[in-house]
């Protein structure tokens, strides 16, 4: 029969190791949390697991005081036949701005020698030039290079649009492509067409990534399973919905019998997530999950607002009083977006133009105070953008400044050999280097931590105590 569907079993990447608490309780899951259910979630038969990068390394290095190469290193030695992956900002690396090319070389090394075998690697506004680097130094060491395409709305963001950039992707060394939907803005039907518009000229297998933030994600991911897509991003069940993604066991559930069967192994999967389940009770008692998170937020498709830079602007405006002023905030943030040459709302574009946004109405005068980031922004410091800076907030910004227009890293001298005498003090691996190259005071009180644990450790053993170091 002509319309016979073929079969095409469809790929899970698992996020509750990373994109799921960091979407849900602030990336506040410690990685003791993690360990004891990492045999069976490598028996599973997931595509990957997503497990490091975004804002883990910060948070684990701010918040749970724990070594993120450390956690990296038990997850791999946990899941041996499963492939590990991560969250890679371009050349912000896992930052907030941008570092010299020999820095984000020796990140990527890094990674993947302590267990990373899937870099997912994107940019805020989508500049091909802010990838370039990171997917250079991932084919360089044998890893799979995905670039992350960030889904926005708009009238440049047509379906050429995505499909010429498709071609880019392929032609830059990419071994497949993702749609990244920070923000569940990705309507169903509109999947199905974008999927076969970029099938149709590229072979790059294409995942996708959603939100269900705006309630259509399950819907989303079967057009786009229908439509062809490869894998798709799911959470265990405790950790899903809400500001996070799919639950994975419904989404094995729906798809099972079908041409489209996952073939993961359901009962290990309610093994999974009934390990979670005690957990997500207690961040619900704890105040780290919120109700709120958990529910249909419509705003996100009226404004086409993160859930994660909406909470930002809601905390912002608490501090300054002015709580009142949300939906005046969210009227003003399509303006700034436009004003700002219509980037997509992801780290760190989202935080900029969110704060900006909150400026303008707090002053009552728009860009009477900017930001440095909103500065460096309209300088061209963070690429180019699809569409052109508004000259009029050009001028009144950054008055007589012409905005560059080279790739910004290549104003960027080598920082790494710089990074290593300011770190000599505290170095105990060679990893140490990049956790103080992209935070440098969170990781400095982070090694002043770790030697006075360690140093405790020995006086103890000093004086006689029986015990180890502690695992």
């Amino acid at each position: 029969m002509a319309d016979e569907v073929v079969k095409k079993p469809v790929g899970i990447t698992e996020t509750i190791l990373r994109d799921a608490h960091q979407s849900l309780i602030a990336t506040r899951m410690p990685t003791e949390v993690m360990l004891p259910i990492l045999e069976t979630m490598d028996k599973v038969g997931y595509h990957s697991i997503e497990c490091w990068g975004g804002a883990t390394f910060d948070a684990s290095l701010r918040f749970l005081k724990e070594d993120p190469w450390e956690r990296l290193r038990k997850i791999r030695k946990g899941c041996p036949n499963t492939k590990l992956q991560m969250l890679f900002r371009g050349q912000n690396i896992l930052g907030y701005n941008h570092y010299s090319d020999d820095v984000v070389e020796y990140f990527v090394q890094k990674s993947i020698a302590n267990g990373i075998d899937i870099i997912r690697i994107f940019d805020c506004l989508n500049d091909m030039r802010n990838l370039e680097t990171a997917v250079k130094a991932t084919n360089k060491e044998k890893g799979h290079a995905q670039i992350a395409l960030s889904y926005t709305l708009g009238d440049a963001y047509t379906l050429d649009y995505w499909k010429n950039i498709s071609k880019d992707i392929e032609n830059i060394g990419a071994d497949s492509i993702c749609i990244k939907d920070m923000a569940g803005l990705l309507l169903p039907y509109q999947a199905a067409e974008l999927i076969k518009a970029m099938k149709s000229v590229t072979k790059l297998p294409i995942q996708l990534h959603t939100h269900y933030t705006s309630g259509v994600a399950s819907m989303t991911y079967l057009k786009a399973i229908e439509a062809g897509v490869d894998v798709i991003d799911c959470a265990s069940s405790p950790l899903s919905m809400g500001t996070s993604q799919p639950a994975t066991e419904v989404m094995v559930k729906a798809l099972e019998g079908t041409p489209y069967d996952t073939g993961l192994n359901l009962e290990l999967l309610i093994k999974v997530a009934n390990h979670f389940a005690p957990y997500r009770e207690e961040c619900l008692k704890n105040g780290l999950l919120s109700p709120k998170a958990m529910g249909v937020n419509i705003n996100t498709l009226r404004y086409q607002v993160p859930g994660g830079m909406l909470s930002n602007m809601i905390k912002q405006l608490d501090e300054q009083g002015m709580s009142d002023k949300l939906t005046e905030v969210l009227e003003e943030v399509p303006r700034v977006r436009a004003d700002f040459g219509e980037p997509p709302l992801v780290t760190p574009s989202s935080q900029i133009v969110g704060t900006q946004a909150v400026f303008n109405v707090l002053m009552g005068e728009r860009y009477k105070m900017s930001t440095d980031q909103t500065k460096d922004m309209l300088r061209g410091k963070y690429g180019k953008t699809v569409k052109p800076f508004n000259p009029e907030v050009v001028k009144k910004v950054i008055p007589g400044e012409e905005p560059i227009t080279c790739r910004p890293a290549d104003l960027i001298k080598p920082q790494l050999e710089e990074y290593e005498k300011k770190i000599e003090e505290y170095k105990q691996q060679p990893e140490d280097v990049l956790s103080y190259a992209l935070f440098p005071q969170v990781a400095t009180d982070f090694f002043k931590y770790r030697k006075a644990q360690q140093e405790n450790v020995d006086l103890k053993k000093a004086d006689g105590e029986n015990g180890a170091y502690p695992v």
